[in-house]
């Protein structure tokens, strides 16, 4: 046994408290990442005083705000027994640490692909610390009817963001796209790894009327899911390629100016009064137009999601369908001809939101107060899709 009761370590940084950690990675994420890729750690050392501690957030605010509050939705609540909802806990907190290892192992496979290095560790690290803002906002599902918060974590993709250049050594200018593509075969996975535990959380009967094929890599095929309609893994197979395109710059965002140029005067009785264009780099870009009737105002937003478009065809590929209805408006999800659409309309306020992907890489959206959501439909409608697709060509 080596004794280093006596050597100096001074240059060398140690991890320091959990709080402490979760704190800088949060606030200060580009200089803490420079201070965890000088510590001597190990993962059983970041799995034990990090990631477990961590990590038993979700479910256990999901237990305890499951049994104090229940769930519930138009006027029906139900509480799950104790039994229950322990071992719903315990089999979520299992899949979370999985998780885990599941974007390390993804991780370090793709960073040389994004002339990056491999490094086990160092990917553990970054998947463990990005996740910090995930783990945290699921404090909220302390309360369901709040529950809705919890979407605070994504964030933890930005932490992921700005980790990859000291972590994995990525380039800056192939940073995002290695974001994206990890965060997009982590979806795939996780979607497999649901698969694999849905017998044990009774959440699906089984599998019917599906066939998966592979081969030299790609998949193809559909799963149909009782009760759940089906996956198209086609068009997953398409979401990663597209990735995968954009992330080598064979398709690189569009200029918002020249987005902004396809922003119509009038729409209607709606004159445009302002317009506003912003470029993320490598991460897209967005132009909008504000429009006023009166005291009516709404504006419209055409964004070039760039790789990050291929997520929407990934929704639209799992059937992803929301809907919710009250007293006062309604509010929906859906996909047509493949594409994602989204609506919500307040008859008190007379205000609402219509938006649709194109090809899975631009989105439309009008968003604000009109007559109806008819309206916001036809400021949307009012973006000439070839036009859009010009833009690409």
């Amino acid at each position: 046994m080596v004794d280093l009761s006596g050597a100096d370590l001074s240059g060398v940084d140690r991890p320091p408290s959990l709080v402490d950690r979760a704190k800088a990675i949060i606030l200060t994420p580009k200089d803490e990442w420079l201070k965890i890729g000088r510590e001597p750690t190990s993962q059983g050392d970041i799995l034990k005083s990090y990631v477990l501690p961590l990590a038993a957030i979700g479910p256990v605010a999901s237990l305890i705000g499951g049994q104090v509050f229940g769930y519930g939705a138009f006027g029906v609540s139900f509480r799950p027994s104790l039994v229950g909802a322990i071992v719903s806990a315990l089999i979520q907190y299992g899949v979370v640490i999985a998780g885990v290892f599941l974007l390390a192992f993804i991780a370090d496979f793709l960073s040389p692909k994004f002339n990056g290095q491999s490094n086990r560790l160092n990917a553990f690290k970054l998947v463990a610390y990005a996740s910090t803002a995930a783990w945290l906002s699921q404090v909220f599902g302390l309360i369901p009817a709040i529950g809705f918060f919890s979407i605070l974590g994504l964030y933890t993709i930005y932490l992921f963001y700005v980790g990859v250049g000291p972590m994995m050594k990525v380039p800056e200018d192939k940073a995002a796209g290695y974001t994206a593509v990890t965060f997009l075969c982590a979806l795939v996975g996780g979607f497999i790894l649901s698969l694999i535990i849905a017998p044990i959380t009774l959440l699906f009967a089984g599998l019917s009327g599906g066939a998966i094929t592979q081969s030299d890599g790609d998949i193809s095929g559909k799963v149909t899911i009782p009760g759940g309609g089906s996956v198209d893994l086609d068009k997953i197979q398409q979401a990663t390629k597209q990735m995968e395109d954009a992330a080598n710059g064979k398709s690189p965002p569009i200029a918002p100016d020249r987005m902004k140029a396809l922003l119509p005067e009038t729409i209607g009785a709606y004159q445009r009064s302002a317009t506003e264009s912003v470029s993320a780099g490598a991460m897209g870009s967005t132009a909008q137009g504000t429009y006023t009737a009166g005291d009516k105002s709404f504006v419209l937003k055409i964004a070039d999601m760039s790789a990050l478009g291929a997520l929407s065809g990934l929704g639209a590929a799992m059937g992803v369908e929301q809907s919710k209805e009250d007293a006062d408006g309604y509010e929906k999800t859906y996909s047509v001809n493949g594409q994602l659409q989204s609506e919500s309309w307040n008859k008190t306020t007379n205000s609402g939101k219509f938006g649709t992907t194109i090809n899975n890489r631009f989105m439309i959206e009008a968003e604000g107060s009109a007559g109806s959501i008819d309206e916001l439909k036809q400021a949307v409608s009012s973006i000439d899709h070839d036009d859009l697709a010009d833009l690409v060509g």
